[in-house]
């Protein structure tokens, strides 16, 4: 079965299973024909040549261009903006505080909320990587069609808009989520589309692992880039790049127990050197619980120093701003 076939079958299942008007998804058959129509323009305008006759030698297409990408950028980031909604509502059920825990966990005495969340997760996994797949295959086919590399070119800009679909870091929230709930490691995630998550500690690096169809295989890094060790309590910018928030607000040069609120709008991720990445810093709590389960002896030992490190930098704070008090007195 051709993928457009496919995609078209799922979108179908996807109305029933999400149940969601906001739901976005990528126009794969009305691309397809904007695409379509550039080829049926390549034969008025190289009817005099006959050996440009099997693809559009424009590579730089005005239809396409103002048409084609401008939809799919829209596209992509609806479905970023939808999928991260999604799974902050899913993972604030799953990890929740006070009375909501309480009242969650008073629900499982006649409901399994387990399960539902676990399929939930499921759910959104295929969405997103449905999509994703869509987004590969559409970019390819303008590639083939106009016989160039704006397609390709595309990737690096969806990366730069954060709209990459397969790199958010609540992909790699929602991983952690099923390794966290499901206890499984490896195993098929994905109804009718073959897929799988799986984490891998040793002593040198820590990498989550997503198979996915067409034979697309991602690696996770799980070491923060700073300290070089795995992430601990980490929180990811705004850009998608994470770390560990000890390292992350040293980066932003803030005290830990100040938080990355509290960074410059001028401080930039260490990484891609955005500016006013730390305001919208999020805490991955159930990446920081999967490291917690499967790194037990690493996560208490640098717990402890990283208490230990917290307690010096709010003495050292709280005795500058005594002096600097007194000072002035």
């Amino acid at each position: 079965m051709k993928f457009g076939d496919t995609f078209k079958e799922y979108l179908k299942k996807e109305k029933e299973l999400l149940l969601d008007e906001n739901c976005a998804h990528i126009e794969y058959n009305r691309l397809k024909k904007v695409l379509k129509s550039c080829q049926n323009c390549k034969h008025n305008n190289s009817s005099s040549d006959d050996d440009n006759d099997q693809l559009c030698q424009c590579q730089s297409c005005s239809l396409c261009d103002q048409k084609f990408f401008s939809e799919l950028t829209k596209e992509a980031s609806d479905i970023a903006g939808y999928f991260s909604s999604r799974v902050q509502h899913l993972l604030h059920l799953h990890i929740a505080k006070g009375l909501h825990r309480y009242v969650l966990r008073l629900r499982q005495c006649f409901k399994n909320d387990r399960e539902t969340l676990v399929q939930e997760g499921r759910i959104l996994i295929k969405y997103i990587t449905m999509n994703a797949i869509a987004v590969r295959k559409i970019l390819k086919k303008y590639d083939k069609v106009h016989s160039s590399m704006n397609g390709e070119n595309f990737k690096s800009k969806m990366q730069a808009e954060h709209i990459e679909l397969l790199h958010s870091p609540w992909l790699i929230e929602l991983g952690a989520f099923y390794l966290n709930s499901s206890g499984l490691d490896g195993s098929e995630l994905l109804d009718g589309v073959r897929g799988h998550f799986s984490c891998d500690f040793n002593v040198t690096n820590a990498v989550m692992t997503l198979i996915l169809p067409d034979s697309i295989k991602l690696e996770y890094d799980l070491t923060c880039a700073i300290c070089l060790d795995f992430v601990f309590n980490p929180y990811a910018l705004s850009c998608g790049h994470f770390f560990c928030k000890s390292c992350a607000c040293s980066a932003a040069s803030v005290m830990t127990f100040q938080g990355l609120k509290a960074a410059s709008p001028e401080s930039k991720c260490p990484i891609c050197r955005e500016v006013g990445v730390y305001s919208k810093a999020v805490r991955m709590l159930e990446l920081n619980l999967l490291m917690k389960r499967s790194c037990k002896d690493y996560w208490k030992e640098r717990l402890a120093r990283e208490k230990v490190d917290e307690l010096k930098q709010s003495r050292e704070f709280w005795n500058l701003q005594s002096t600097y008090t007194i000072g002035l007195l």
